[in-house]
């Protein structure tokens, strides 16, 4: 149906529920049940209504929609601040892909500041006394996290983007198969003729690390090459990686595998004090695809995490787990994929294998 370029409304005037029946031909009840039980409704009806609604650019009172259902239409997610005060690309690219996929449900993300450090429940009680919220979606899961068993303990909907680590798994969730990533890495460096080929991880504990290590201890058995002393442990940022990588290298490992972007950077800063350079001296690659991967020189090859699709998995098992409490719990684990660039480049490229 073609767009309407007449005013909405006389005089700039707010557009009614009213003024949408008159101009879709239905009764006021009809247009809210486009709005709020669209199933009601056949399917011409309700094309009809809500070519109306888009013409007019009628937006339904929130306040009348949280006393008509009980429902705010709000969905809570906390914010952590970055370790060091730095950013954070790969969360912010999650919570843009959540909240587009909240949007297009006809919900809206409640952002609260969280403690740095690890989950807590500070925030979740407040939101919840309040009654300002119909779910949350959790993120940076832990070991021993405490907000999935206490939020079901209320029977508040919730799903966790990140599985739960350790002890019973409790609620539905989305996540990343980070062992898939690191496994693929592997096996394409040594499609390029690498033997030694080392982990550049986090300390062990963090699940998240564990996973991505476990993927890369997987390939490098299958193809029966030697692990020993080529696993390595660093904190998150640059530098720390820069100098726990160096042993790694010094051991002659030709290829590093990272559990990061940020911890492959520090492996690109210890090549150069060395006078060598990534994918032609020693083969790089990361993970996250952060937006330094391609600019660096050279360019970082890196596995990609599936956000947008997370983000779409995560409002959709929440709104199943809000439409029925007693489900049985849904968990989706999504395949990554390995982004190859000049870092680790592909066979028969230009840059030769060591």
């Amino acid at each position: 149906m073609p767009r309407s370029t007449s005013s909405p409304s006389p005089k700039g005037s707010p557009v009614t529920l009213a003024m949408v029946a008159r101009r879709a031909g239905v009764s006021p009840q009809t247009v809210s049940n486009a709005i709020n039980s669209p199933e009601l409704l056949r399917p011409e009806t309700l094309e009809r209504v809500r070519g109306a609604i888009d013409e007019m650019g009628y937006r339904p009172s929130r306040a009348a929609q949280t006393l008509r259902t009980r429902s705010s239409k709000l969905i809570g997610y906390g914010i952590q601040p970055a370790p060091g005060g730095g950013t954070a690309p790969v969360m912010d690219r999650f919570l843009h892909a959540l909240s587009q996929a909240a949007d297009e449900a006809g919900y809206r993300m409640l952002l609260f500041a969280c403690p740095p450090g690890g989950p807590s429940l500070e925030g979740y009680e407040e939101l919840l006394g309040r009654h300002d919220v119909d779910g949350f979606v959790l993120s940076n899961t832990a070991r021993q996290d405490p907000r999935q068993a206490w939020l079901a303990k209320r029977g508040v909907p919730f799903v966790g983007f990140g599985r739960m680590w350790s002890g019973r798994q409790i609620g539905d969730w989305a996540d990343v198969d980070g062992a898939s990533g690191t496994d693929a890495a592997v096996d394409h460096l040594v499609a390029l003729g690498h033997r030694r080929i080392a982990f550049l991880g986090w300390p062990r504990g963090s699940g998240v690390g564990d996973d991505r290590a476990e993927g890369w201890q997987r390939a490098m058995r299958r193809h029966g090459l030697p692990t020993r002393g080529r696993r390595a442990e660093s904190a998150g940022d640059v530098e720390a990686a820069r100098i726990s990588v160096k042993p790694l290298l010094d051991a002659g490992a030709t290829a590093v595998v990272a559990a990061s972007d940020m911890l492959a950077l520090g492996c690109y800063h210890a090549l150069r004090e060395r006078n060598a350079v990534p994918g032609r001296d020693v083969a790089v690659v990361g993970f996250d695809d952060s937006p330094i991967a391609g600019i660096l020189s050279p360019s970082l090859s890196t596995v990609a995490q599936p956000l947008e699709a997370v983000g779409r998995e995560c409002v959709r098992l929440l709104l199943a787990r809000m439409a029925d409490p007693a489900a049985p719990p849904e968990r989706v684990l999504l395949e990554p994929s390995l982004v190859i660039r000049d870092s680790a480049p592909a066979p028969g490229s230009d840059t030769p294998a060591p």
